[in-house]
């Protein structure tokens, strides 16, 4: 069983045991239980020694789960993909991590007018690669947000005429060993980077010392969030004078792909937001004035216990969370941490359409700057001081000096290089 971190100082570091070796769609809410899409937004990304600004859009999405889309007159491009969209579970208007991809689609389909779009939700992940079977035939590129669709790999062999991009995570065959395809795009990324920016955040924010994280299930993307955002906490105790706590509840530990015991805060879907609303309820007891949610739609659930706590705040996951923290004439968001997928998508997309697609298994982090944090400050509730200390880490992040731990890369979020 891994630990609670209690680092009131730094000193306290040296008498912390050992993590067990790090052996999740994640993607937050963009809305509270009962309300629609988050609207268009941009985010700011901090990038520190070379800022850069970047896009990230949350455009309302169609809540029925089959929608048929095409490109408007205002296109430029002349590609006529048929693609088609399969999520599993919460669809397309998550408003978060499936709606971000949905949004990349989009995109293309603006400078591509003659190609469509059709997306469909299956609610039981366990048939997300049937899903994906049954309608296959009828597309040319498939997409596909979430670790509960690896199972792919084999579908595309058998189909080499099909394209697939596969977020989230990278192709395995029956056996669960991880494959690759010449014609499957998977892009995995560094969510322990964005999870570091947010413990960062919470470490140097918070009034009462006590932070969380709140995961849906504890799949290797949502397992990256929590050990970056403990390792975040870690490094803001021991170089910044933070002085926090990240608090886990013994009865929401998660248990990884391994069956590893990892902690944290799960609430053990990503379509429940009544559990979600608890496991929020439960950690604001426990005294926790900011919490990180990375929960798809059971987050719904979590930003509703913030707003009715009344003092708390939110860091909102994957994209720009900012409009689905309003709360009468205040807003719970403090920032938002991002990983960058509907751009990463409609460049795919592009290249299939340009004739110059290439399969494999990429990991994508700030050098290509798509991890990140919203700093802009009609987005976001930073001090500047804080806002100042996240531009030195990015950069630190950026250029490999710090590399926070993650669910599979050994580190753990007491010891990983820039921390000891």
């Amino acid at each position: 069983m891994k630990q609670k971190h209690l680092l009131a100082a730094a000193t306290a570091l040296a008498l912390l045991g050992s993590l067990l070796t790090a052996c999740s769609s994640s993607g937050t809410t963009a809305t509270t239980a009962g309300s629609s899409a988050a609207a268009t937004t941009e985010a700011e990304l901090t990038t520190a020694a070379a800022t850069t600004t970047a896009a990230a859009e949350a455009t309302t999405a169609p809540a029925t789960t089959t929608a048929e889309t095409s490109g408007s007159a205002a296109g430029t491009g002349d590609a006529a993909l048929k693609i088609v969209i399969v999520t599993s579970p919460s669809g397309v208007d998550d408003g978060s991590f499936n709606e971000d991809n949905y949004n990349g689609i989009l995109s293309f389909i603006e400078n591509n007018p003659a190609s469509t779009v059709k997306d469909i939700k299956e609610p039981d992940s366990a048939n997300a690669v049937t899903a994906v079977a049954n309608v296959l035939a009828d597309y040319d590129v498939i997409v596909t947000p979430g670790y509960q669709f690896a199972g792919i790999y084999q579908l595309a062999v058998d189909n080499p005429d099909k394209n697939f991009i596969l977020v989230d995570s990278n192709p395995s065959d029956a056996d669960g060993n991880e494959q690759s395809a010449d014609n499957i795009y998977a892009m995995t990324f560094a969510e322990q980077e964005s999870g570091f920016y947010a413990g960062i955040a919470a470490a140097l924010e918070t009034q009462s010392g006590k932070v969380a994280v709140v995961n849906g299930v504890a799949y290797p993307s949502n397992v990256n969030y929590q050990y970056g955002f403990e390792s975040g906490v870690n490094y803001a105790v021991k170089y910044l004078n933070a002085t926090a706590e990240v608090v886990e509840l013994q009865q929401y530990a998660g248990t990884d792909v391994t069956g590893a015991d990892v902690g944290g805060n799960y609430i053990g879907d990503f379509s429940d937001p009544a559990t979600g609303k608890k496991v929020g309820e439960d950690l604001l007891a426990e005294g926790c004035d900011i919490l990180f949610v990375a929960a798809g739609n059971s987050g719904n659930g979590v930003f509703t216990a913030v707003k009715e706590n009344g003092a708390a705040k939110v860091i909102g996951c994957d994209v720009d969370q900012y409009d689905d923290g309003a709360n009468g004439s205040s807003n719970i968001v403090l920032t938002s941490v991002l990983k960058v997928m509907s751009t990463n998508v409609e460049k795919q997309l592009q290249a299939i359409a340009d004739g110059t697609f290439q399969g494999g298994n990429v990991v994508l982090n700030a050098t290509t700057d798509s991890t990140g944090y919203v700093s802009d400050p009609s987005r976001s509730q930073l001090s500047d001081s804080t806002k100042t200390a996240l531009e030195d880490v990015y950069a630190k992040v950026k250029d490999g000096s710090i590399v926070p731990a993650a669910n599979f890369n050994g580190y753990t979020p007491e010891d990983f290089p820039g921390l000891n």
